[in-house]
């Protein structure tokens, strides 16, 4: 029994060091750039002035007038949504599309208009960093697979891991918590990646796992299901009735960003989003707490009614989601930490840190004992020619012994017929 179980242990080991030498240099990218991209917000807010604006006790500039300055600087794009960020911050007019490719954004001063700052966010550092976590660099269409491959197949090692890790009894625990700071540069090495990893793995299969769920529709869908959700995963626009005509004295989006404001007087942030086509509705979104997006209401009403428009997926009011429904909706701030605020976010970090060790110290473990083998089978070889060695010189000084007998036999031989041969003559 066993050796049964050391043979099933051995096998673990195998598929966890190969799956790591695979996967390595991937999880490595997409753990760094998560560790970058942890603390992005707090970073921005730190060193990105424009964002900021001093408070007045006067009206905000409705959408329609922030839309028309922010046109007048990027004309012929189109905008995407006009983003209030709370008091004492700046408005946001987001220009994005996907075909041409361009995502900018007009930080304005909501209270007088004031252009503070135009930012392609192509060229953003944050946004290149999202794009390598989320893409290697690669387009996305063969860098969203990979990741997500790479993923998946690190979900299989922090379990193969934490199988290796378990120790057999109770004398070993104490080591397999502890890192002896004090052995040797191998030893410590191992200890960093067993004892780090193992404290990091539960952290890490949270962080894995959610990255999944952008990674693979059917592990989203499955994970959806299995939590007892019915609505879809998709987000779609509902569509608004082409055949009537806005008769309203102000513009829709307006009038929908009042509705909004005073419906949700306590949200942090309101998010209005332009029509995309005529048959498209207006989109709207009210979030009471600017570090997180899971307890956002979406709402959509018709551009030319403004009734309100139903929807089939989980992007609705958030108290009629479904517990499935807010697990999904969670997901980014899971992923992120900020579900649990700063503590979350420092936990996120220090997990991806150190799962951007053990690439690192998991090769230099595969390297360390490759080499001690090379080294274990050279001394074998070296012994094994040796006792060659040994034996041909025995065999050598046994052949020279015989040599020099050789002659003398033959001499005596010789010598011994010499004598014979002379007497044989005598006696004719």
């Amino acid at each position: 029994m066993k050796s049964n179980r050391y043979t099933l242990k051995y096998w673990i080991g195998k598929i966890h060091l190969w799956l790591g030498l695979i996967s390595g240099l991937i999880v490595f990218v997409i753990a760094v750039t998560g560790c970058i991209y942890a603390f992005q917000a707090e970073i921005q807010d730190l060193i990105q002035p424009y964002r900021f604006v001093t408070a007045r006790d006067q009206a905000l500039m409705p959408p329609s007038a922030l839309k028309a300055i922010a046109e007048e600087v990027l004309p012929g794009k189109k905008i995407h949504a006009i983003l209030y960020a709370g008091e004492g911050k700046a408005a946001q007019v987001i220009f994005f599309s996907f075909e041409p490719e361009y995502y900018d954004v007009v930080y304005l001063d909501p209270y007088t208009g004031k252009i503070l700052k135009v930012k392609d966010m192509e060229a953003d550092f944050f946004n290149f960093i999202l794009d390598g976590h989320f893409y290697l660099w690669l387009p996305p269409t063969i860098g969203q697979p990979v990741v997500a491959t790479a993923t998946l197949v690190f979900v299989a090692m922090l379990v193969t891991g934490i199988v290796l890790w378990w120790p057999k009894n109770k004398s070993g625990a104490k080591q397999r918590f502890t890192i002896k700071w004090n052995a040797r540069w191998r030893r410590k090495n191992y200890d960093l990646h067993n004892v780090l990893g193992f404290y990091a793995s539960w952290i890490a299969i949270i962080l894995a796992t959610t990255g999944l769920v952008w990674g693979f529709e059917w592990f989203a869908n499955g994970l959806h299901a299995a939590a007892g959700g019915e609505k879809s995963l998709l987000y779609v626009d509902p569509v608004s009735d082409t055949t009537n005509t806005y008769t309203g004295n102000i513009p829709a989006i307006d009038k929908v960003w009042h509705l909004m404001r005073k419906e949700y007087p306590a949200a942090k942030v309101i998010e209005v989003h332009v029509p995309e086509s005529d048959s498209t509705s207006i989109a709207a979104n009210a979030n009471p707490d600017d570090g997180t997006y899971y307890q956002t209401d979406y709402r959509y009403f018709d551009q030319y009614t403004l009734k309100e428009l139903p929807v089939d997926h989980i992007y609705s009011r958030y108290a009629e989601a479904s517990a499935a429904d807010k697990l999904l909706r969670m997901n980014y701030d899971i992923h992120t930490g900020a579900v649990l605020g700063l503590p979350g976010k420092i936990l996120a970090f220090f997990a991806s840190l150190i799962c951007a060790s053990l690439p690192v110290t998991g090769v230099n473990i595969y390297w360390g004992r490759r080499n001690k083998k090379e080294a274990k089978l050279k001394r074998k070889a070296e012994k094994r020619s040796k006792k060659k060695s040994g034996a041909r010189s025995q065999e050598s000084e046994g052949a020279i012994q015989r040599s020099k007998e050789q002659p003398s036999f033959a001499k005596a031989t010789a010598g011994e017929g010499s004598k014979e041969t002379i007497h044989v003559k005598i006696e004719e």
